[in-house]
């Protein structure tokens, strides 16, 4: 794609900015991560994470390529229910809170996900939560990728492979230099940039256009997007409540900051970052219902958000636009390097290839898998082979699956392990056949009932003890610095 003669940004400009953002993160990562020699300290931050950071890295986190694009499409495919429906994804935040709480209290020594499911469930839960994750994982990475070549491409004209190529290339590079303290501290500073990026681009939208033109003209050209009873749209507003429960449920994302925050932290930090996320998703939709005032030819519905933006706010707009969303990219893409780093490094090269393996030589497989994973994200979007709603939402049958296993796994002792391995095997099945036959927007809904079902029906029936001093494990590395 080259969108040179559109874009509202000279391309010099465009590499300009990015240079100096560049810089800029990279020399952070490195300034924060220089002293993480210790395993526990390169992957968790030594566990010693504060509510401010902790605040700051979960809400920035969450402000992903797919708030800052996918948010405008959907309020641009359907209307008022796209951007509130979307704005229910900090309910996943916010059940997380007291789930972190407990997660912390009950495996002070864990490091990923995938360890709370191998104590609780059993080998075969392990496996099956291990696939869902990393196919997960991998498809969030790749559609912030696209996001980040598409929005580079739309506000600069950089081609979307540049465009695309520069951001992995930052946020493995400073990842890799600082781990886990690199990715805590930038997303404290790109928090304050998506926040503050957003206030001005919301009030400069308002002013320039006014919500009584851009009314009239959604009134008249696509009344539809108004229509609070469209079947779609509230179909749509539930399954995203429950997608986004499950993206956070099952995440290592999640965990790894469970495990990294310091003890009484993980809930006033979770519960702060879904009050202040809320909003967001409702200021970066609202600006797609623009486009019939401005008349604007929108040729893919995930570019509605960089294109109303430039075409709004000008050179200066364009240029705080593209700092926000390099921020809002930057913040969930290193925070998924991270997480799926250890995820891999634990869970599938120490407990399946070295169980034996020091933590010198944990440190060294985990700066080589964050490598590997940005190469393969970046061979994964070259192609771009879907729109960013369609390849996120693909996913939610599948995370929608683990919400009632681990949910019931944290607190009902006797959730029965099998009950739980249907749960996620059904309840995937069920929610990938209705996306194909019905729409994405069902997927995570039916997902999410198939597995609450046959969780409850299994506890019920069969109930099995759990001790939960089995999730007190200790983790034999090495503390040595590497």
């Amino acid at each position: 794609m080259n969108s040179i003669n559109s874009a509202i940004l000279e391309p010099r400009l465009g590499w300009i900015t990015l240079a100096i953002l560049s810089v800029i993160w990279v020399w952070l990562g490195w300034f924060w991560g220089r002293n993480a020699k210790a395993l526990d300290e390169y992957v968790l931050a030594g566990r010693r994470v504060g509510l401010a950071l902790g605040t700051a890295t979960a809400m920035a986190t969450w402000v992903t390529s797919n708030t800052t694009m996918a948010a405008p499409q959907l309020a641009f495919q359907m209307g008022i229910w796209g951007m509130l429906g979307y704005s229910l994804g900090a309910v996943g935040l916010l059940m997380f809170a007291p789930l972190a709480k407990r997660i912390r209290k009950l495996m002070p020594n864990g490091y990923t996900s995938g360890d709370f499911i191998r104590l609780r469930y059993g080998k075969t839960a392990w496996r099956l939560f291990l696939l869902i994750s990393l196919f997960y994982g991998l498809g969030w990475l790749v559609s912030m990728g696209m996001a980040g070549g598409i929005l580079i491409n739309a506000l600069t004209g950089i081609p979307y492979h540049y465009g695309m190529t520069i951001i992995l290339t930052i946020c493995v590079s400073y990842t890799l230099l600082g781990g886990f303290r690199a990715v805590i501290g930038t997303d404290f500073i790109q928090s304050l940039l998506i926040l503050s990026g957003l206030v001005v681009i919301a009030w400069l939208a308002i002013d320039n256009v006014g919500f009584d033109r851009i009314h009239t003209a959604v009134v008249e050209e696509r009344p539809q997007l108004l229509n609070l009873l469209m079947p779609a749209a509230l179909m749509f507003l539930f399954n995203n409540l429950l997608f986004g429960i499950g993206e956070v449920f099952h995440s290592n994302v999640w965990w790894s900051r469970a495990f990294s925050f310091r003890e009484g932290v993980g809930f006033k930090a979770y519960f702060t970052a879904g009050i202040l996320w809320m909003p967001i998703p409702v200021v970066a939709g609202f600006i797609a219902l623009a486009v019939p005032a401005l008349d604007l030819n929108i040729p893919a519905a995930d570019m509605v958000g960089p294109m109303v933006a430039g075409e709004l706010l000008g050179v200066t707009g364009a240029v705080l636009v593209l700092i926000m969303v390099f921020s809002a990219l930057s913040s969930s893409l290193d925070s998924l390097l991270a997480a799926t780093s250890i995820l891999v490094v634990e869970d599938l090269y120490r407990r399946h290839l070295r169980p034996h393996a020091t933590g010198q030589q944990l440190r060294r497989v985990t700066v080589v898998t964050i490598i590997g994973l940005g190469v393969l994200t970046w061979l994964l979007c070259v192609p771009r082979l879907a729109t960013l709603a369609e390849l996120l939402y693909f996913t939610g049958a599948f995370v929608a699956s683990t919400i009632w296993p681990i949910a019931a796994g944290l607190y009902w002792r006797r959730t029965n392990p099998m009950g739980a391995v249907a749960a996620m095997a059904l309840g995937s099945i069920a929610g990938l056949s209705s996306y194909f036959a019905i729409g994405f927007y069902v997927a995570a809904l039916v997902g999410a009932f198939v597995s609450m079902v046959i969780v409850l029906l299994s506890t019920w029936l069969w109930p099995r003890d759990f001790n939960w001093d089995r999730l007190q494990e200790a983790h034999p590395q090495e503390e040595t610095p590497c």
